[in-house]
């Protein structure tokens, strides 16, 4: 059985699967419409979302399934203290499919080992979004016509920013492509990204303070807002918030084929007369969110059904893990669940948290 916990689980040739599969979506949507009829997703989400939990609903209703869930985990059992272990269990009796939103990162790779059907992540705390990165990924295909020997540039928050770091690690597997990172130096890149996905893997990056330097060499440029909920110091975020403003003057720096996208929501970072220049990408990027959805749930519910097997995390698994101490990233699920404290063997022989990727001290 196969899960979506991180963008690599899935290989370059089935993201491409995943591409034509969400093409063909698009020209023939009537071919779908009982794709997955009696089958049933859970939607659960433990933080605030609209357009990634209306995404995946709208996704599972066109393939003639059904749903069901939650999106507040204060209408849950988890307001009476259950694991998401337990949960994933309890979920498995009632539904096909899971998709999973956690404020704390990690929480679907657990889901994902006691469920006994498929788990996708929806985006754990700060960690990772690869269903964003397939929207993303789709949306490039469908703009630019291609993912390799492109320069993206990633603007605003790239410390905390899941989209950013699960983009990053997607299109780093493509030839040729090139990343500016845009940020302040509180907002910066985090490392283990640098080391572990950039540096290893020999991607050329570099680091600028405006947006100004970036806009001349990018040809997709995304935007990120700088997440409120993410800050423990208020001081820091109304410091913070305004870094990074995208209007007509610096569009006007840049490529005339070049395209900007947005996972969405935003505050203030685009402004509203950027909506009107064609390269503006973002609201036909939510569309496509729905589409790759589509086609995910389609294939993982048929590669189930066909006995695939190869795991989630299967790189960090096949390693060589330890047990260590407590993690000490306080926004990892074993804060508040009971697992093991495993770590693997990371770039530069760093170990790293198994769950949320963080240094293990």
């Amino acid at each position: 059985m196969r899960h979506l916990i991180d963008p690599t689980d899935f290989t370059v040739e089935e993201i491409e699967q995943l591409m034509l599969r969400a093409l063909d979506i698009i020209d023939n949507r009537a071919k779908y419409a009982d794709a997955c009829r009696g089958k049933k997703l859970a939607t659960l989400f433990y933080e605030p979302s609209t357009r990634t939990r209306l995404s995946f609903t709208a996704a599972m209703m066109e393939l003639g399934g059904n749903v069901l869930g939650f999106s507040d985990a204060a209408n849950s059992s988890v307001s009476k203290g259950e694991t998401v272990a337990d949960t994933a269990r309890v979920i498995s009796q009632f539904a096909d499919i899971i998709a999973m939103r956690h404020p704390k990162e990690g929480a679907p790779f657990i889901a994902s080992q006691y469920a006994s059907i498929p788990v996708i992540n929806a985006g754990d705390g700060g960690h990772s979004h690869p269903t964003q990165t397939l929207t993303d990924l789709l949306t490039i295909r469908r703009e630019l016509g291609r993912f390799d020997h492109l320069t993206v540039g990633v603007c605003g928050d790239l410390k905390y920013g899941r989209t950013v770091h699960s983009l990053i690690k997607a299109m780093g597997r493509y030839e040729g492509v090139k990343f500016v990172l845009i940020a302040p130096d509180e907002l910066r890149l985090p490392d283990y990204i640098k080391h572990d996905v950039c540096d290893a893997n020999g991607l050329e990056y570099v680091e600028v303070n405006t947006l100004e330097e970036a806009m001349p060499m990018v040809d997709v440029l995304y935007m990120t807002r700088v997440q409120q909920e993410r800050f423990e110091d208020k001081a820091q975020y109304e410091r913070l918030k305004d870094s990074f403003i995208l209007d007509t003057d610096k569009m006007a720096l840049g490529k005339k084929d070049m395209i900007v996208l947005h996972p969405l929501p935003r505050v203030n970072e685009i402004t509203p007369e950027v909506d009107n220049d064609p390269r503006a990408a973002y609201f036909r990027q939510v569309e496509n969110g729905k589409f790759v959805r589509m086609s995910l749930i389609y294939t993982l519910l048929e590669w189930k059904e066909k006995g695939v097997t190869q795991n989630s995390q299967v790189s960090i698994l096949n390693s060589q893990l330890i047990e260590g101490g407590k993690c000490s990233n306080h926004r990892c699920i074993t804060t508040i669940e009971p697992a093991k404290n495993l770590y693997y063997k990371g770039e530069n022989d760093i170990y790293r948290c198994l769950y949320c990727e963080h240094e293990m001290q």
